[in-house]
């Protein structure tokens, strides 16, 4: 008897369906077709302890099972549960009228309990998609899976449980998420706010700049001026996440296998932090199984890089085409996949290797050249791409002691969604361009036009600065954004100014 189940294959953030035929005749042999890996050749043996677990028997005969699409590689543990099922039904011992309506999948355990599986959300979209009634999988992903509306979802614990679902012995009730009611109820709650901070105003105006134009940031000062703590109050000032960012933002955190039981939908903005050892792999994407990297798991939020230098060369130079196309491609020689990576870069790093130069009070220990030679791991390509370098000075005593209340997370946010509320007006047009930072080099020239004074002193900082092309963009781009967030149409002379001023790498004085 030839039985098919159907479940899915994630491909980057996208799945795919998958047929998964079982034939039983006669003969004593299993076998399984259709490209799989060993995870999947594995699974009988899981599949045998968790069919005995639910009180049933494995057939002593020959059972050929076939992943279709047969050219198309499968990976991973999560076809446990429709190999089961349609051995089951091609046996006789389950009633096969309504599988061919559902979606299933999910891992066995050898007592027939369910794991969680990668990529619950990517794959009841396309069950839904496809037109299938509903999805059985895990309890621990139901929630994950039920974001998608039109589509039944049952979180089930066990084998037994699918078993008397199909048999009709048993009704689960099905998982039901209000999206929006989930998404509004719970977005923005951050444990941090900007009224903890004590003095450092004006980094917390260049991290208000970068907020509202979403521009590339590095911070540079000495051990505890504060540059850790303001970069993780940042994502409290930055605008909600829109649905459809925390649809985006799921779907690859689902894909990777980093949501938790109790979440359904991701509704702040994430905040990666990857210790400097992190690999080129792990940053980007990628593995003989591709799987999203950091900067995929900060689209739609910020990639924190603390101690830049202390990165390897080759890690940050991986960055440079994700940080222009805010996108990356894992190519392989049979697949190739591609992730999004829409991030707000913000690095943090010491002047040189003590930690003190340039400080008003303390004196530089490092030896001639040592500055240039620590500054310059950091290649002039990568600096160009981040947007404002800031100094960061630490705080004095009075200031660290004072009762003064300072301007909370919220206000701030105010200023930086009205900014973004022109830039969204500016760019209804293009779909793809949402705030000032992804303009392309075609549109600063459009958007960001400049007075006669405004030439001359832009010219005068790219000759004493050395600024390459790329730099001048970007000097425009913040510009236009200080422009914004002082509801100016047009860039003046003292926005200008501030833009270039936030260049700190690019001075003199950091020549060593």
């Amino acid at each position: 008897m030839l039985i098919k189940t159907y479940g899915s294959a994630v491909f980057g953030v996208n799945a795919l369906t998958i047929t998964i035929e079982v034939s039983i005749s006669a003969g004593t042999r299993y076998h399984i077709v259709g490209l799989p890996d060993n995870a999947i050749k594995e699974s009988l043996r899981r599949i045998e302890s968790a069919i005995q677990s639910a009180g049933l028997k494995m057939p002593r005969q020959k059972i050929v099972i076939n992943l279709a699409p047969a050219d198309i590689r499968k990976e991973g543990s999560s076809y446990d549960l429709p190999i089961a099922i349609g051995i089951l039904a091609a046996s006789g011992q389950l009633e096969a009228d309504k599988i061919g309506d559902f979606f299933i999948m999910g891992e066995l355990s050898l007592d027939g309990g369910l794991q969680p599986i990668k990529g619950a959300l990517p794959i009841s979209i396309q069950a839904r998609q496809a037109g299938f009634k509903g999805f059985i999988l895990p309890r621990d992903n139901s929630r994950e899976a039920a974001i998608v509306n039109d589509l039944t979802i049952y979180g089930m614990r066990n084998l037994s449980d699918v078993i008397g679902f199909f048999n009709g012995t048993e009704q689960p009730v099905p998982v039901i998420v209000n999206t929006r009611d989930e998404f509004f109820n719970k977005v923005s709650s951050y444990a941090h706010d900007f009224s903890d901070v004590k003095g450092q105003e004006n980094i917390k105006r260049a991290l208000e700049i970068a907020a509202a134009g979403g521009h590339n940031l590095i911070l540079i000062g000495p051990p505890g001026a504060g540059k850790t703590m303001l970069a993780k109050r940042l994502p409290t000032i930055l605008p909600p996440l829109s649905l459809q960012e925390a649809l985006e933002t799921t779907k690859i955190h689902s894909v990777a296998g980093k949501l938790n039981a109790a979440d359904s939908l991701m509704t702040e903005r994430p905040y990666r932090s990857p210790h400097h050892t992190i690999s080129d792999i792990a940053l980007v994407g990628g593995g003989a199984n591709p799987q999203p990297g950091e900067i995929s798991l900060a689209h739609n939020g910020i990639l924190f890089l603390d101690e830049l230098p202390e990165f390897k060369r080759s890690v940050l130079e991986v960055m440079r085409q994700p940080l222009e196309d805010r996108n990356v491609v894992i190519s392989r020689s049979k697949i190739s996949v591609e992730y999004p990576a829409s991030f707000m870069l913000i690095a943090s790093m010491n002047p040189c290797p003590c930690g003190f130069f340039n400080h008003p009070e303390k004196e530089c220990t490092c030896a001639p050249g040592v500055v240039q030679k620590y500054l310059s791991k950091i290649s002039g390509p990568l600096l160009d791409r981040i947007d404002l370098h800031v100094e960061v000075t630490p705080v004095d005593f009075d200031e660290l002691t004072s009762a003064i209340e300072t301007e909370k997370s919220s206000f701030i946010r105010e200023r930086v969604i009205s900014a973004r509320q022109v830039q969204t007006e500016r760019f209804h047009a293009d779909q793809s361009i949402h705030y000032n930072a992804q303009m392309s080099p075609n549109m600063v020239r459009n958007i960001c036009k400049i007075e006669e004074s405004g030439q001359v002193l832009i010219k005068n900082a790219m000759e004493k600065l050395g600024l390459s092309a790329r730099a001048y963009d970007r000097i425009l781009k913040v510009s236009r954004t200080i422009a914004d967030l002082a509801g100016s149409k047009n860039i003046a002379l003292e926005h200008l100014a501030e833009a270039i001023h936030y260049r700190s790498l690019d001075r003199s004085s950091w020549s060593g």
